[in-house]
């Protein structure tokens, strides 16, 4: 076989196996896509978030409603509107505004509201059994004396979904954080290592039921790990419209202060 002969057949078949590829790329479907897309985009009720990003020039709004049994008394709380903002960016990238949180409680200090967070995600790319993700999260030293954080706070996450089959889909989230207490705690800073599982059954193309595990391996500069779960429902009212329940329990440690609770919310995208 003449050189030139042979460096034009090299040539063909890498074009041909590029231009293969790229029609099976084009073949899988977007996990973050189709008819019950919102449902996988959507960030509430669960504490992780979605690895799937707002498409771009959408937004979405999200809020809820939360009523908590606390762990350091036979007290209560309530905390709302849980707001968010998530607005879709150019190349598969979103920006997300978490609001303070109003928090009204039965004992001292009975009320104040949460530090306010920004966060970035990236959605790296997708195949048909896996979807990956990063994000970076900002707490800003804002919010009431007791309930906000009195320094600068930040977290980096990696999301991961693993498609099992149609019917459930397994999502991890881990992360590492440095944050700071309330003014009233003292203000201390500490860092943690938070680990998240979530897995979750469609039942139909509107209706998905999930249950977590969630952690911290520090809850405060002298605690030591905490664990959670919640399970909950979440029903596409439209295309563009869901709602949500959530129930909680403590599996151990402090995390969040709160032995159970209940809750509901709902979001929207534009």
């Amino acid at each position: 076989m003449r050189p030139r002969f042979a460096r034009k057949l090299a040539w063909t078949t890498m074009l041909t196996n590029a231009i293969a590829y790229n029609v099976f790329a084009d073949t899988i479907e977007n996990p973050c896509g189709g008819a019950s897309a919102f449902l996988s985009i959507i960030d509430r009720p669960t504490v992780s978030d979605s690895a799937c990003v707002v498409p771009f020039k959408k937004a979405v709004i999200e809020a809820g409603y939360q009523y908590q049994e606390l762990t350091h008394s036979e007290g209560h709380e309530q905390n709302y509107p849980e707001a968010e903002f998530r607005l879709g960016l150019p190349a598969n990238n979103e920006i997300a505004i978490v609001l303070p949180n109003y928090i009204h409680q039965s004992m001292a200090p009975h009320s104040g509201f949460s530090a306010t967070t920004v966060g970035l995600k990236h959605e790296i790319g997708y195949t048909q059994k896996w979807l990956g993700a990063a994000e970076a999260v900002f707490t800003l030293p804002n919010g009431s004396a007791a309930f906000g954080s009195k320094g600068l706070g930040a977290t980096v996450n990696a999301l991961v979904d693993y498609t099992i089959n149609p019917k459930f889909t397994l999502s991890l989230m881990l992360g590492v954080s440095t944050e700071t207490q309330s003014s009233t705690d003292g203000g201390q800073r500490y860092g943690s290592i938070n680990p998240d599982v979530v897995l979750t059954y469609v039942a139909t193309e509107k209706i998905n039921f999930y249950g977590e595990i969630y952690g911290q391996s520090k809850t405060a500069p002298n605690e030591g790990s905490g664990f959670n779960v919640d399970t909950g429902v979440l029903y596409l009212l439209y295309p563009n419209l869901e709602v949500d329940m959530e129930v909680g329990q403590r599996i151990s440690g402090n995390l969040d202060g709160f032995n159970h609770y209940i809750g509901a919310g709902f979001g929207i995208m534009f």
